[in-house]
Order: structure tokens, then sequence, then C-alpha cells
């Protein structure tokens, strides 16, 4: 039995490429074989900037299962489903909606980030603003402990470990855990005490994590408190109480080191990409036509590789020697540019023919794709129910 419960999720935006591959699916491989896995399609996310074009999520969903178990994702050892299949994600974020403070939601760096990048979409919607509480939503909902994401999805996870605090502090509580709070409150003094529920608000409401660092600093400095009234404290400020929902933790994976065909970041926005299940031929032909070292007019003229989009290929896919030999050869004119993309062609097509020859099972199988997926949400589910029947509890909603 796996000590750590792993969980991921992926917008379901179509065919997956090679950027997908090594920034995502390559470290779930790994995941799969060490801890208890659950990967979902998070399709509920995909309607946060589609919501007028929802027709194109159906298709995208199953493209995109297709994809992961072609790459190699193995319904024996993960669980693979779909959000919307696990209604208690809904029920859990509208629940967490209830406590959770305008003024973090609004603080979350992505939110004012994706509405300049994608300025021809109206996001100026609640689903929009409160995505990152159901991203809360569907990690909390299977107390997973560990969140395979990059940087840039860090405050995410601390966002998710801010909710998971404020409502066990709500909700978890000792019996009688607000009088003994106050009381407890009274001890420190009536100006640090109106300076305490000060600091306190201003976490709570606003999330300004220097009022929580103040108000910590009050508590340490305080001499006439019990290490009982301290630690009541301390969780009146922040969360605390019996765990109900767990608390996880960032796994942090390194960034995709895939490059598009035009040495930007592999994205279909781009028109750069390499597609999983795409034809070999066309693999070759794109690689082929790739741009190199603009100073490499003729085929005489000598190049830099670090100035060509084809060496970060090579140093993806290129063992010591041929990236020996590539320096060489481009640095000297001893070899060309279509010579030179020749072991990458090679290289990207023997790791792609494995892809292929599993997909081609699932493409001929649907209904085999659509179990697997109906089997993974009965799984989720039950893992789902049992965290909601605790939620539902210990807000007193257990009474029908």
């Amino acid at each position: 039995m796996f000590a750590n419960r792993v969980l991921s999720g992926m917008r379901p935006t179509g065919r997956l490429h090679l950027g997908h591959y090594h920034g995502v699916l390559k470290n779930w491989l790994k995941l799969q074989h060490e801890h208890e896995c659950l990967f979902f399609v998070a399709d509920w996310h995909a309607l946060t900037t589609h919501y007028d074009t929802p027709e194109v999520i159906s298709q995208n969903v199953w493209d995109m299962v297709v994809d992961w178990l072609a790459a190699g994702v193995d319904p024996a050892q993960a669980t693979l489903f779909v959000q919307s299949r696990v209604i208690e994600h809904a029920e859990l974020h509208l629940l967490l909606s209830m406590m959770t403070p305008l003024g973090w939601l609004e603080r979350v760096p992505t939110y004012k980030d994706q509405q300049e990048k994608l300025t021809d979409k109206d996001l100026s919607t609640y689903g929009f603003l409160g995505y990152p509480l159901l991203q809360s939503a569907d990690i909390l909902i299977y107390r997973a402990n560990l969140v395979p994401v990059g940087e840039d999805q860090v405050p995410h996870i601390e966002f998710t470990r801010e909710i998971c605090r404020r409502f066990n502090h709500l909700y978890g509580r000792e019996p009688g855990f607000e009088e003994k709070a106050l009381a407890a409150i009274k001890k420190l003094g009536a100006k640090k005490a109106k300076l305490y529920q000060e600091l306190r608000t201003a976490y709570q409401e606003q999330g300004e994590d220097s009022a929580l660092d103040s108000a910590k600093a009050i508590l340490n400095d305080a001499q006439n408190l019990s290490l009982g009234d301290r630690e009541r404290l301390f969780g009146y400020l922040e969360g605390g109480g019996r765990m109900i929902l767990a608390e996880p933790e960032a796994l942090l994976t390194e960034a995709s080191k895939m490059p598009g065909l035009d040495g930007q970041k592999m994205s279909k926005s781009y028109n750069n990409t390499i597609a999983l299940r795409e034809d070999l031929d066309s693999v070759a032909k794109k690689i082929r036509t790739m741009p190199t070292d603009p100073a490499r007019v003729r085929r005489t003229d000598a190049g830099d590789p670090q100035k060509c989009p084809v060496w970060q290929f090579h140093l993806v896919y290129s063992d010591d020697a041929v990236k020996e030999w590539v320096v060489k050869g481009c640095a000297s004119a001893g070899i060309g540019c279509i010579e030179c993309k020749q072991p990458v062609i090679d290289a990207v097509q023997r790791e792609l023919t494995p892809i292929h020859d599993r997909a081609k099972h699932y493409e001929e199988n649907p209904d085999h794709v659509r179990n697997i997926i109906a089997d993974g949400c009965e799984k989720a589910q039950e893992l789902a129910r049992e965290t909601m029947r605790d939620v539902r509890e210990s807000m007193g909603l257990n009474y029908t």
C-alpha cells in the first residue's frame, strides 16, 4: 500500500504533443509506480475559458485520454477519471466558496496574468475568478498529499493549503474552541488583544501574509499564555483543530525542455508542435524544414549550434557523441543542416513508434477507453464520497 496519494490533472485541449509528453506524461509514468496516483481530465476547468464553445470539449476529452494511454499511463497502476463525472468536486467547491475570502482569490498571480493574456475572452466571470478554488476542491476531495506542479503553479498549492487550514479551523475545532480562544485573547492585555484581532481580520479577510506574521510575533512574545492557550490562538489565527481535509504539498517537477519547431516553447498557439500521434513521415518533414542558424546561408558557411532551434532538439534526444559531432560539424561547416537534423528525426520517430502502436489499439476500441474511464470515475467517487461524508458531518449538514 502506497503511503502517498498523488493527484494531477490536465485540461482537455485536444491531442497532445511532445511538450506535454516531456513536461507532464513522462513524470506521470514514473509516479504511477511510486505512489497511489489519480489522474483526471479537468473538463470543468476548460469551461472557465471556453464556456462559449463547450462543444469542442467532448472530443478533446477522448483524444487526450487516448494520448495518455498511448504514452504508457497504466489504468492498472493509476486511477484515470473525468472531473465532471465525480459530482462531489462541485459540492466541495460550493461549500468551500462559502468560507473563502474574496481577497484570497483576487491575489492568485495567474488571475490578472491570464486576463491580460487572453484579451479575446471575457473573463470577468465568477467561474474564472473561482477556478483556483475549484482546483483546491479537486485536490482536497481526495485528501491528496502530493501534487506535481511546476514553479509557476506553487502559489495555487499554497492557496489550497490556506483553504484547508481555514476549513479545518472553522469546522474541526474542539468543543467550546471559540469561547476558549476569546478568553485567551483577553490574557494578551487590551492593547495587544485589539491588535491581534485586527491582524487576524486582515489575514482572514484580505489574505495579508504580513498580518499573519505580525500576529504570530505577538503570540511568540506573550509571556503570560499557557501552552494550550498559545496553540489555540495560533489555531484561531490561521486554522487548526481536527484535520478533516489534508494539506497537500507541491511536488516540484522540472519544466519541459522540449522546444517547439521554431525554438519557442512548444504550443498549439505557436503552430510549432509535433503531436504524439502524428504520422512519422509528417514528423520527418517538419524537422527537415525547421529553421536553422541564419548565418548558414550556404552549405559551406560555418554556424553556431547555440543559435539553431535544431540544437535544442539535440539537447533532448542526442547522446554526448552525437552532440560533439554536431558542434564540430556545424562550426566547421563539415556537416550540412540536413545531415544535422537526421539523428533528431530518427530519435523522435523512435520515441513515437511505441506510442503509435499503443494508440492503434485504443483508437480501434473506443469502448475499452470509455470502460477505463468509467472504472476510474467509480474509484474516484468512492474516495470523494468518503471525504464529503466527513465534510458534511463537520459542517452540521448531515441532518437530512
